[in-house]
This record gives structure tokens, sequence and C-alpha cells, in this order.
């Protein structure tokens, strides 16, 4: 791809493009269509979908997974730093090119575009029967109808239902693993809060097969974390749910007091705790839980430079400073590609609060993951960033994840990096689930009781 080609993404009328819903027939997902209901056919300088991604020979699960990646050797196309950055605004989200403003160390290394975000089969099938049947509930805050696990809106112009897709996107019934957390260190600092947890993340209605979104009562997302280090946090854990139409329903467990508290206001921008108030509840994954606080409008298409097939960000062999350093996340785990994305805007609602009451989000068009978010302020001045670092998944038919993120604070130049496996003496990576019966994917792990059972052992 040359990369002179880059220049000029624009915006697109609602309507115009495959954002038009009513234009989808069903029969031409998994055929012409994504699953998302993108074109698959090239698009300028988006090229073609290239289908189910497949690693190298003799990958096993304990093996890295950059090296068996195919284009693992693929040189990069530029870089862009603080000295160019404004020849590629069009392709940079307003927070994107903030960061070399406020960093001029800061570096985005991109590389050719590869479409290589697929989906199971059955996903593939449930996703056509969506087309025009799946609804939201009458508050907008979970899935009415529809067959799940599947894309429950293809090619929506609606803002809401396009952040719905995001929210119920498909990456295995589940994963595992001991992951790290890294917030850098306050101005005049130079000690990173650097925490390691056992995680877990359950997806119910991601079964293999059919489901409806009542089933289970709504029960979509369920999480499980258990810290070990630094050793003053070891053994504090925490159990949240995430339903339709509810609020999320959360329990810690705190090992001063062995005793387990209901955590009934830890959701939306409330602050995790332990983490200096860098880190809001629905920071992760770009964006988690209830929408319910905000507006949602889709505003149109735009080409963008986005995190894709970000295998660095997964792989255990690396030591932690070469992904954490001082200011960001190394340039060189973070591959940014040209990709079509849906930009939706929320606006906080009236009457309702938010720290961050305008956001912008930039969702896959293939996908509907949020890859990139610029969040505002009250005074409508740009104030963070946040990226998640989408791949295929090779164990789960080659759906793609995006479970680490990074968050960069432009007015205190702090940043934190989340669901960091590199420097784990483990050495084991993110596991996924295409199927399991293990303990931690029954529901009835998820519960208040069973936390205060396994934490007081």
């Amino acid at each position: 791809m040359n990369h002179r080609l880059l220049i000029g993404g624009i915006v697109m009328a609602l309507g115009s493009g495959p954002l038009a819903a009513a234009n989808i027939v069903p029969a031409e997902i998994g055929k012409t269509l994504t699953a998302a209901g993108s074109p698959m056919a090239a698009d300028g300088p988006i090229p073609a979908f290239e289908g189910r991604d497949q690693p190298l020979p003799g990958w096993s699960i304990e093996k890295s997974r950059t090296a068996f990646w195919k284009y693992h050797d693929e040189k990069p196309l530029f870089t862009i730093d603080a000295s160019n950055a404004a020849q590629h605004a069009e392709q940079l989200t307003p927070g994107q090119l903030a960061l070399f403003k406020v960093n001029p160390e800061y570096k985005m290394v991109v590389y050719p575009t590869h479409r290589t975000c697929s989906y199971p089969d059955f996903v593939v099938e449930n996703t056509r029967q969506n087309v025009g049947s799946a609804k939201l509930t009458a508050s907008g805050n979970g899935i009415a109808s529809g067959t799940l696990p599947g894309i429950p809106f293809p090619g929506t112009s609606s803002g809401l239902e396009a952040i719905w897709n995001h929210l119920m996107r498909y990456s295995g019934v589940g994963m595992d693993s001991v992951v790290r957390t890294v917030v850098s260190p306050r101005p005049g600092s130079s000690g990173f809060i650097d925490t390691a947890a056992q995680t877990t993340l359950f997806m119910p209605l991601n079964a293999k097969g059919q489901h409806s979104p009542s089933e289970g009562g709504g029960n979509y997302l369920n999480g499980f974390v258990q810290l070990s280090e630094p050793p003053a946090m070891a053994g504090q854990a925490m159990i949240q749910k995430s339903m339709f139409d509810a609020d999320q329903e959360t329990f810690m467990y705190f090992p001063g007091q062995r005793r387990v508290r209901r955590m009934p206001t830890y959701a939306y921008d409330a602050p995790m705790l332990g983490y200096e108030n860098q880190i809001m509840i629905d920071a992760s994954f770009t964006f988690n839980g209830n929408p319910d606080r905000f507006d949602w409008k889709m505003v149109g298409e735009k080409n963008i430079l986005v995190p894709y097939n970000a295998f660095g960000m997964y792989d255990q062999d690396l030591k932690q400073s070469d992904v954490v350093t001082p200011k960001s996340v190394s340039p060189a785990v973070r591959r940014y590609e040209l990709h079509k994305v849906y930009v939706v805007e929320a606006t906080v609602r009236q009457g309702v609060r938010h720290s961050t009451p305008k956001r912008t989000f930039y969702l896959d068009s293939d996908t509907y993951l949020a890859l990139v978010a610029d969040d505002y302020d009250a005074q409508g001045k740009l104030w963070k960033v946040r990226e998640s670092y989408p791949m295929p998944v090779w164990e789960v038919e080659g759906a793609c994840a995006s479970i680490p993120y990074a968050q960069y604070d432009l007015e205190n130049g702090r940043y934190i990096a989340d669901f960091i496996v590199a420097g784990n003496p483990s050495k084991k990576g993110i596991e996924w689930f295409l199927e399991s019966d293990k303990t931690r994917f029954r529901s009835s792990f998820y519960t208040q009781d069973n936390l205060r059972s396994i934490s007081e052992r």
C-alpha cells in the first residue's frame, strides 16, 4: 500500500454507505458483507476483507502469538511523530493528534492494512437472523430480542445500537489470565503503580449455539479479579456482573476486614480502588458497562489510523519494560493500520452527571469494537484519550478481541496500561475459550457467597 493514499479520509453522510441498515440483505452477511454489515470489497485505500486469520504451523497456546502471525515480519509503511503529525491529521482523531503535542516523544508506527477479524460460522448465522429482528429494550439499556452470540444490529445508523454491538462483541465464552495494570508516576515522582491479578471474563450468552437475550436473566458479562501483587493488596478480590436493564452488580472482598462488601455505586465514572483515581470503571475495553447516562449519535464513517493486529500487546515473552515506558505504551508494540470506523458521539443526558460529559468513540466497521475514544471535560476541553488493541484470536476461530487498552490523561501527563501480560513470571498469556466447563465459566461462580468462600480459604 502506498502511504500517500492514506490522505483524505472523509466523513460520509449517513445512508450513503454500509451504515444504511435497511439495505442489509441477511444472505449477503458472510459472503459480500462482513458480520458487521460492511462490504468485504476494497474501498479506496481500504483493502478487501481477508477472511479468517490462521496461525503459522506449530503454534500452541503456550507459545507467543507474535512469531506465528503470518505478517509478523512485515515492514512498516511510515512512522508518525511530532514533526509530521499535522500531515496525517485527516487520519487521526483529535485525541491522537493531541498526544503528539503533550508528548514530543510519542510515535505511531503505521503498517499495511489487514482486515483479519472473522467469526465462527454459528455467530455469522446468528447475525443474519438479527437483521431486522433484534431490538433494544424500551429503556435502551439492554437487548430485548435477537439471537446471541452475534452482532445484534449489523449496519445500524443508530449510535446506541452501535455501542451495544460493541458491548456484545464476540470473542468466545470467556478468557482467563494473570494480567497487570500499570499507572505511570505522578508528576515529580518516579514510582509506577503496578498490580497483578488473576482475571477471568465470562460471557454466558456467547456459548456456542443460539441464545435469547433473556436467558439467564439477561446476564451477558461477568468478571472476576483477584490481586496477587503488590503484597499490600494481595488477596483483594472482586466479582462484577453486567445484565440487561439492570445496574452492574459488584462485590468486593477486603482481606484486612475479612469480609465481602457490596459496592452499589461501583460503575460509570466511579474510580477503581487503588489507582489514585486514574481509572474509571466504564473505561475498560474503551467503553464498558451501561450506556444509559448518555445520548448516543452516529456521526458517520471515516478512515482512521487505529490500533489493529496488535500482537505485541499480547506477547508474554516480552519484558514489562518492552511494553511500559515512562510516558506511553512502547510504539514497538502499538501497531497502527488504516481502517474504516464508525464515529459515535456520546453526550451526557440532561439531569445526569458524568466526569466526561462528552465522548467520541471510533468503532471498527468490521467488528464494532471501540478502538479509540476521545473524552472531554465539563468545559468541553479534550481530556483523555483511550486506545484498545485488537488481534484475531485463533482459538475462537479468528474473532478479534481487544482486551489490553491504554488511557492518556492530557492534563496531568499520566497514562494507564491495563491487561498487560508482558513480565508475568508464569510466562503465560491470555487464553480464550470457544467452549469450557471450567468452574469460572459458570454463572454460579459469580455470586457474593462464592466470593466469600473462595477468598476466606
